[in-house]
Order: C-alpha cells, then structure tokens, then sequence
C-alpha cells in the first residue's frame, strides 16, 4: 500500500491516519485476482476518461455520463466495504452483486438510449427497475464512500418529492408519483445524470487524474522542499512553509485531507520541534490545506461546477477567486509570524546565509527573469502563429519538448531531492537555489494547462487533457532522462536504462489507478448530489425557498448570508465539498440574489457562488467532525476537536471574506475601471487582512491593548469595504421617476446597464419589487435599445408599464414579464472615489504602530518577556 506520495505506508502507522487516508480511495486492498481485476477497472476508468476528453471522441455527453457512473458505483462497492467488520482483503459475493447491479443500472442509459428517447416521460417496468435499483444502489454505494451524511440529505429529498403534500404548507407541493420520482431522477438530465456528474466526466476527472501524476513524479516533494528552503529560515519558517507547500500542493490536489497527509507528515513534526504545540502545529496544517481547495488555477471539484452554474468560462472563475485566495494565504503566513513572536522562535539554520543585498538581488533578478521570459513566450508565439500558420503548433511542440529535455538536463546538475524521514532531526536547510533548480521541470504542465486556458482558450477539459497528455510524458521520460544526463556527467548509478524505463511505466500505471481511486468519491458525490437538483426542478422547491427564507430572515440580506454560511457549515459537516456545494448553492443561490435585488443590491451571482464555495471548504476542519482537523491531529498526536477549534479560528479571516466581497464585488475583480483602481483594491484588500489577523490573534508590534484590538477591527472593515462610509457621505446612486427610462437609456454609455426599479406578479402569484440591471448594447436612441434590450413599454404621465417582453432576450432573464410596472430607474452620481476612504484608516493604523514602538521601548526589547526561553532546532 502506498501514500499520495509513493511512499510505502507501514504496518504500524497512526491507524487514525490510515482511516482518514482511506476516505479518499477506499479501504479494502484485496490481493490476488480481485486485486488486479480493481486495478484494471480503474486503469480502464482513466483510460476511458482521456479518450473522452481527447479531440477523437464524439461520444455524446447521454452516454459519457452513465459510464462514468458506471465506473464510480462498481468501484465504490469493490473498494469500500459495508462496514469497519466486514472482510478487508476480499470481496464478499454480495458486494460484486452490489457493483454489477448499479454498473448496469447506470449502462442501461446507454444500451437503451434510443427507445427510451422514444418515450420520453412514458417509462415502462424494465426502465423503472433499473431505475430503483440503480437509486438504491447509488445511495448505498453514497454511504460507503462518504459516510452517512449525503446519503441521509439525498434521502431527504426523495421522501419530500413523494410525501409533498404531507409537509408543511409554507414548503408543501401536490406531490410525485414514484414512477414520475424514478423517471424524473434516473431516466432524464435533470437528476443523477445532470449538470453535475457531467462536469465531474467532462472537467473534474482529467484535473484530479493531472494532479494524481504530478505527485507520482515527485512534484509534492518537490514543493515541499522548495518551500522549506525559501522560508524555513524565518521566525516559524517551518510553519510558513507548510502554508507555502501546502498551498502548491493544493494547486495539484484539490483535497484538503490528502494535502495534510501528504505535506503534513513532514511539516507538523517540524513545526513542533521549533516550538509550535501539537494543537497549533495541526491547525496550521489544516488551515493551510483547505485553503489548498481555493487557490488557482486547479481549485477543488466544486470550482468546475461554477461554470455551468454560473455560465462563465473558467478563467473567469480563476480571474474572480485569484485575489480573495491570495490574500488569504498572505493572512496565514503573517499569523504564522505572529503566533511565533510571541513564543520568540527562530527559524532552522541554513547552510549559506546571503546577504540583504544578494537576496534583493536574486528575488528582483528572478521576477524580472520571469517577467521577461513571459512576455518573450507570450509574443514569440504569437509571432510564430502569424508566420508559419498551421505549422506553428509543431513549432511550439518542438520548442516546449527542447525546454522539457534542457531543464531535466539542467536538473541533473543538482543532488536529486529524496523524501526525507519526518522523525530525523533536521539541522540545517537545503540550499534555496540547487533547490528549486532541481525540478523546474515541474512547472512546465501547470504552464501548460494556464496557457491553454488563459491565452488559447480552450475548454477546461481540453486544457486539462493536453496538460495531462504532456504530465505523462513526463512520467514516463523523466528517470530514463536523468539516467542518461547523470550517466554522461560521470555519476555512479546503479540504475540502468531498461530500469529506468520499466520504473517510467510503473509511474505512469501507478497514476493512472490512482487518478481514477481519488475520482470514485467525487463520481457518486455528484450523483447523489444530483438527486437534489432534481428534486428542485421537480418539485419546484427552489421558488418556495425564496418565502422561507425571507420570513425566516425578516428580508435582511446579511440574516440570509449568515443562513446560508450555516447552512454550508453544518451539511459540511458530513459532506464533501462538491456535494455540499451542490446542494447548498442550488437552493440558496438564487434565493441571495433575488432577496438581495429586493433589498437594491445588485449581487453577481458568482459572487453568491464563490460564497458558498468558501464555507463549503471552512467545513472540512470545523469541529466536531471537520475532516481534515482530525487527520492534522492525528499526525501531531493532538486532540482532534481542539485542533479543529484552532484551525477554524485560523480560518476565520478566510471566513470574513465572502461577507466582503457580497458587499465589495472589487474584491473579486469585479468592475476595476483601471489600473489604478486595482492596485488601490489590492492594497486595501492585502493591509486589510493583514490588520484583522493581527486584530484577532491580539499582536501586532507587542501584545495588542483592548483598544487597539477593536480599533484594528474597525481599520479592517474600512480597507475591505470603503464603500461603507464613503456612500454616507457621498451617494452613490439616484432615483429618478419611471417616466425618464428612455432618456436614461439613450445616456447610457455603450455595452453598460441601466438600474431599473420593477414590480409585479411572478409565476407563482408572488408580488415582487426589486432592482435589475438591464443590459444596454451599442449606442442608438433610447426606445431602441430597450426594444433591443427585449422591453416594449407604454409611458402613461409617470406609470409606466411593460407591453411585452421578448422571448430569450434579456429583459426576460431578468424575470420581467408583461404587465409588470417600471416604477423607478438609478442614475449613478459622479462623485470622487471611495478609494480616498483607505487614507483615514491607515492614518489611524500608523498611529497604533507608533503607540506600540513606544511601548516596546519602555519595556527595552521586541517582547514583554526577554528571559523567554528562545526555541530551534
């Protein structure tokens, strides 16, 4: 058995490790024939995954979806057994029958895809039993592989689809047959094969098998140890390492328990020995690593939904979520920093200290160099695109093949990177520059898939499989590669090319299977996460959230976020993110923007998504039951539930932040006018979170007074939302009557809305008043735009009423129907900018900074206790 590392796992290994580890990819390792027959299933999975996402297949997404189904159940129940009694190294005859029955049940899709297109909505008894079992099958299959949690909300759905009418009134429906319940979730695209288990075919698969071959080439390792040699040397070095590597990790990992396995079982023995308690040392670990699923630009599974959600290209999702994720691991190291003042650490002793000058100089010659080599790629290739035409993409094969062999060549220069044992001691850190040298290499797929994606713009799944094609060429090539340059440079080696090669190979198997064992929770979390998107298209449920929420809520936007980031909390509880994301987002999504329009706040429904994304992660090390906390706690030999509580509170400057960005859309780059703009944004957004770290850890320079504690709350607040005063003082926006829609219109500067007040009766016999920003196209007299807007209006003195309303325009996405009223419009005021509000509040910042110096000098030293025993190692 081995790890995500490739490291064999002994037999006395912390078992509570073992445990968490084996929620990723099963328990049960059964030797000989079902052994193999595990293996080859799931080498066939990845198999059939890149040749669905390859540029050859013209499978359509009915029968992508089954298989892929297919694939997870029959796994699912190989793979994980009923219960911690039953047998762990065979396969009970019961659980075959389980695994071949759903594989069927989903097949059957496929095998019967053209009669049951015939009979859309008219299912006979064969369609139905397959349909049950398969329901069934996929619960049971649910709660093997992610506990009971989800298999119990999934349930919950289904007894509320059939049991309507016995439910309460504000949340009752006429109720389902079970044969419309059956054909409804498991015959058609709108339950278990809908939207999401389509991403996780499509998008999700190639960037979780991507990342299973990173690490199975050495690249955790590799970060890990580029992380250490950069910043072990600081005060808690070992501690903003793990954030760092666990950060890097993240990119390729997308799991929060599998980074703080992998990066854990080095970083929090370090971090213990340079002073950190077990408790602190695993919530660093855990903080760090769930915020491994935030950081672009492979996010966790649930970031892919986004964009069939939200109807956005991906880069758009990276583009929004890249500053909040930033910010946020800035946070974590400078608390890091700050919980090692106040014990008074020092880092680990490096073998060569450079001087200030050389450092500046390295660090500046090294963005420059990155810079330049950007900008050089960037246009040379297009350059070469105008030049040589349909012979450019052989080019640049060619030329990213040269740079491939030229960086392993130059890798083998430097001593090759070994895992190291987490229980020696370590005396010293490696060199930062043979360091990093020696697997540069590595960075080249993840460049790769950005390109694809940022410049070529590709799909996600077209961007992932061609950076997955070229990370297994990489696997395979890499030792018979350094074999051949250590060879020529005179090295002894033991290893000759035949071995070199062989191991390639076994590399590449060895990711492969693994890819496909990390997809098999992820596959049948979609799914049944799929039974509540059914439920809420079928039952209309999504409509009656809307009344339950604003009642509960008494109509207050920030009642309803709380709602929600609660909600996100507790199913997190028990469910993995993608699943909790689904549900979550599904139901209160629409519900956050409607309310918020209701209440004139215009909310980016990404922002609503990202939101619930953010929580969704937070769960994972929230007690009592946050995953990735106890994993933590089992590697530092520390209480599970204190951990989580020290993590979460960690994490609580990544928990302010979806509150932020609901109110400051800046802060996911939304609306930056211009240069200026975003670096005044991230700024604010950087001290922001710098000071409400310092706020809540209660040190900044010294030991912060209560005073300053509160004033450094308030100073947070400002930098994140300027807006929040400056609108006091200076409106930002104006109504105007309803009768002046027209000129407002033909004023509006092209391709931008116009805020429209409206009122009327929906769908289902509500009265609804709320704002919408109606999209405006080129510049043309202002009756035509709104016509091309999709509004025909009747103007009577100050009423103003909609005529009608066209079919697919944007009026009619809004939610705007005919004979609804325009009651009002909003002029936005020319006014200065609200950036002018981060000048008092750093004011009042420099002010505490001096007040502390001061203290400082009083108590003559950086800390109120000089005798304090100094830690290292």
């Amino acid at each position: 058995m081995t790890d995500q590392q490739g490291k064999s796992i002994s037999i006395d290994e912390d078992k509570e490790t073992k445990r968490l580890l084996e929620t990723e990819s099963g328990s049960r390792y059964p030797s000989g024939l079902s052994g193999k027959l595990i293996l080859l299933v799931a080498l066939s999975w990845s198999l059939f995954q890149l040749w669905y996402a390859s540029p050859l297949s013209l499978m359509s997404s009915s029968f992508a979806r089954p298989i892929h189904l297919a694939f997870a159940i029959f796994l699912a129940f190989l793979v994980y057994p009923a219960f911690k009694r039953s047998p762990q190294s065979r396969i009970p005859w019961h659980d075959w029958l389980f695994a071949i029955g759903g594989a069927l049940s989903a097949l059957y899709l496929v095998w019967a895809y053209d009669a049951l297109s015939t009979r859309p909505g008219i299912p006979i008894t064969t369609d139905l039993v397959f349909a049950g079992v398969g329901m069934l099958l996929l619960l049971e299959a649910t709660r093997r592989a992610l506990g009971p949690p989800l298999m119990v909300v999934a349930g919950v759905f289904l007894i509320y689809t059939y049991f309507g009418p016995y439910f309460p009134e504000v949340i009752s429906h006429r109720g389902a047959s079970l044969e419309r319940l059956l054909s409804h979730q498991w015959l058609t695209s709108e339950g278990v094969f809908g939207v999401a288990i389509g991403v996780s075919a499509s998008f999700v698969f190639l960037f979780v098998l991507f990342g299973a071959l990173l690490e199975r080439a050495g690249a955790g390792n590799y970060f890990i140890k580029v992380a250490f040699s950069m910043l072990g040397h600081m005060r808690g070095g070992p501690a903003k390492a793990a954030v760092v590597a666990s950060g890097m990790s993240g990119i390729i990992s997308g799991s929060s328990i599998a980074n703080v396995v992998t990066t854990g079982t080095f970083t929090i023995p370090l971090m213990k020995r340079v002073g950190f308690p077990a408790t602190k040392a695993g919530a660093v670990e855990v903080a760090s690593s769930t915020n491994g699923q935030l950081t672009p630009p492979i996010m966790g599974a649930a970031a892919f939904l986004m964009v069939e959600y939200v109807g956005i290209p991906y880069l758009d999702v990276i583009k929004h979520a890249i500053l909040p994720a930033l910010i946020s691991y800035i946070a974590l190291i400078y608390i890091v920093h700050l919980e090692a003042c106040k014990a008074n650490m020092l880092g680990l002793p490096r073998r060569y200290k450079p001087t200030l000058a050389q450092s500046l100089t390295s660090f500046i010659g090294t963005i420059l160099g990155l810079c330049i080599l950007t900008l050089v790629v960037y246009y040379s290739i297009g350059w070469l695109k105008i030049v040589f035409g349909d012979w450019a993409l052989a080019i640049v094969l060619s030329l990213t093949l040269i740079a491939y062999i030229a960086l392993v060549a130059y890798s083998c220069r430097f001593p090759e990177l070994k895992l190291d044992d987490s229980s020696a001691a370590i005396t010293e850190l490696p060199e930062v520059g043979p360091t990093v040298k020696s697997g540069l290499y590595f960075l080249l797929p993840v460049v790769v898939l950005v390109w694809c994606l940022a410049v070529e713009r590709f799909s996600p799944g077209m961007a992932a499989f061609w950076a997955t094609i070229f990370m297994i060429f990489i696997v395979v090539t890499q030792k018979p590669l350094q074999t051949f340059f250590r060879k020529k440079r005179g090295e002894h080696s033991d290893k000759n090319y035949f071995t070199a090669v062989r191991e390639g190979f076994e590399d590449l198997f060895h990711g492969l299977v693994k890819g496909a064992q990390n997809m098999i929770g992820i596959g049948v979390a979609t799914a049944a996460a799929g039974i509540v998107v059914g439920t809420v298209t079928l039952t209309g449920i999504g409509l009656v959230m809307t009344d339950f929420v604003e009642f509960i809520s008494g109509g207050s936007l920030m009642l309803i976020l709380i709602f929600t980031a609660l909600i996100s909390l507790i199913l997190g509880l028990g469910l993995p993110t993608t699943a909790n994301y689904i549900v979550v987002s599904t139901l209160m999504a629409p519900v956050v923007v409607e309310l918020g329009a209701q209440n004139g706040l215009l909310v980016p429904l990404i922002a609503v998504h990202l939101f619930v994304f953010y929580f969704g992660i937070l769960a994972d090390d929230t007690p009592p039951v946050g995953l990735a906390a106890y994993a933590a706690a089992a590697v530092a030999k520390a209480d599970p539930i204190k951990t989580g509580v020290q993590g979460f509170a960690y994490d609580i400057r990544t928990a302010i932040l979806p509150f932020m960005f609901i109110f400051n859309t800046n802060l996911l780059l939304i609306d930056i006018h211009n240069i200026f703009h975003f670096v005044t944004v991230v700024f604010g957004a950087t001290v922001a979170i710098l000071v409400f770290a310092a706020a809540t850890q209660h040190w900044w320079l010294t030991r912060n007074r209560v005073w300053e504690t509160l004033a450094m709350l308030l100073i947070a607040f400002t930098l994140f939302r300027p807006g929040f005063w400056w609108d006091m003082v200076y409106p930002p926006i104006e109504k105007l009557p309803a009768s002046q829609i027209v000129e407002a219109a033909e004023q509006i500067p092209e391709n931008r809305g116009l805020r429209v007040w409206v009122s009327g009766e929906s769908l289902d016999g509500r009265e609804v008043s709320k704002v919408v920003l109606l999209p405006l196209g080129e510049a043309a007299p202002g009756n035509q735009r709104l016509e091309e807007a999709g509004l025909i209006l009747s103007i009577f003195d100050d009423q103003v009423e909609v005529d009608m309303v066209t079919w697919g325009s944007p009026a009619e996405s809004l939610g705007i129907d005919f004979g609804w009223e325009i009651t009002a419009i909003e002029r936005e005021l020319d006014r200065p900018a609200k950036e002018w509000m981060l000048l008092p509040p750093l004011f009042l910042l420099g002010l505490i900074a001096w007040l502390q110096v001061k203290r400082i000098q009083r108590q003559g030293g950086s800390h109120p206790r000089k005798d304090q025993e100094v830690n290292h190692v």
